[in-house]
């Protein structure tokens, strides 16, 4: 069967009008991880984008696991009825549209400032004490995070429990466990920042102990009317010390047995040495290679711009969706130029449907006189 960028999908039990999906963005603008207005404006600019899905940014599991003090967090009952809100909004207009929450630690590469600032460690009275699965700091300037034991580590796989079941209270569609970009889960698979020595450290299967822990914990009380997923890392960008692919199989195969609905494959951020060769969708082949070996649903992310080059990442199956974020920043609206350009529809609010441009007349340039005569002047 035929497949496109604008084809329904299924992601477990949840039903997705189309293949596009807003890329979980922090925003770093919450205050002691409480959402405000300016969230509820970020998101709201997605619910007459026609989109597949809107995700929420990363969403801390704890005030010490946020990456800086303007993360969002849920961790208490302000959280969760700051984004509640959102969540009804999101439902009352965005429909067919579901709505999803990312959930994350930063471990090691928390308490630092917001990255138009420079994205350093914290040197003030700001500043808070980190951890990760090793004493190793994420690079020479930064502070050593404490290594976390059995006991703290028990602690923060109920901080997931605890967020996840808020996430639920607060009526999310679908929860995607963050376990790539260099943040906590990512920290214990990568043998870049775990060096540990008992059973979560050493050989992959150990390393991939503390995130299955978590994942495993967090699908046991998540719904399975709702879909469940990880953002996981396809490559460390560190040829022969960090992880590849193969890694990035293995984890995938796991969550699958865990009863996960889909993963989302991208990639480097745990280590300051690692070498991006960027370029327009230079993290699909992870996606694909996933895909092709575990068959989970999969999604990729990174350098998608063009909506021709976003169908045929669908068409050629090599993944399944695709996530989007500098585009959809740039254009909320990118899915209506979408379909324009690839003669496919979209389910418009009623609100904006005399702004659709699709099949209507507008004037490529208006004489001053049009002017002055729209403006009520002559």
């Amino acid at each position: 069967m035929s497949i496109g960028l604008f084809s329904p999908l299924q992601l477990g039990p949840i039903a997705l009008p189309n293949r596009i999906a807003l890329s979980p963005m922090c925003q770093y603008s919450a205050i002691d991880g409480l959402a405000q207005p300016w969230h509820r404006v970020h998101l709201g600019r997605y619910i007459a984008s026609s989109l597949g899905l809107v995700m929420t940014e990363a969403t801390h599991v704890s005030a010490q696991g946020r990456i800086t003090p303007g993360c969002l967090g849920l961790y208490d009952d302000a959280h969760e009825a700051a984004l509640a809100e959102i969540v009804r909004f999101h439902r009352a207009w965005a429909s067919p549209t579901p709505i999803g929450i990312q959930l994350a630690h930063a471990g090691r590469k928390g308490s630092s400032e917001v990255p138009w600032r420079g994205g350093a460690p914290l040197g003030d009275s700001r500043a808070w004490t980190t951890v990760g699965p090793s004493a190793l700091p994420f690079d020479s300037h930064w502070p050593a995070p404490v290594a976390l034991d059995f006991d703290t580590m028990k602690q923060v796989r109920g901080e997931f429990l605890r967020a996840a079941q808020r996430a639920l209270s607060a009526g999310f569609d679908l929860l995607e466990l963050h376990a790539a970009h260099g943040y906590l889960l990512h920290q214990f698979l990568s043998p870049l920042a775990n060096r540990r020595d008992d059973g979560y450290g050493g050989a992959r299967a150990r390393r991939m102990r503390f995130p299955l822990e978590v994942a495993a914990a967090v699908r046991e009380i998540w719904p399975r009317d709702r879909a469940l997923g990880a953002r996981i890392p396809g490559h460390d960008w560190v040829p022969g010390e960090g992880l590849d692919v193969e890694d990035a199989i293995a984890f995938a195969a796991e969550l699958k047995s865990l009863g996960f609905d889909f993963v989302d494959v991208s990639s480097g951020g745990v280590s300051p040495r690692q070498r991006i060769k960027t370029g327009p969708g230079y993290q699909v082949r992870f996606a694909a290679a996933v895909k092709a070996a575990v068959g989970l649903p999969t999604i990729c992310v990174g350098m998608i711009f063009e909506p021709r080059q976003a169908d045929a990442i669908v068409a050629d199956r090599q993944a399944d969706a695709v996530m989007m974020a500098r585009a959809l920043l740039n254009d909320p609206l990118w899915a209506w130029r979408a379909a324009d350009a690839l003669g496919a529809d979209v389910a418009i609010p009623n609100q904006y449907l005399r702004g659709r441009r699709a099949g209507v007349d507008v004037p490529r340039e208006l004489r001053p006189e049009d002017i002055r005569r729209s403006a009520g002047m002559s």
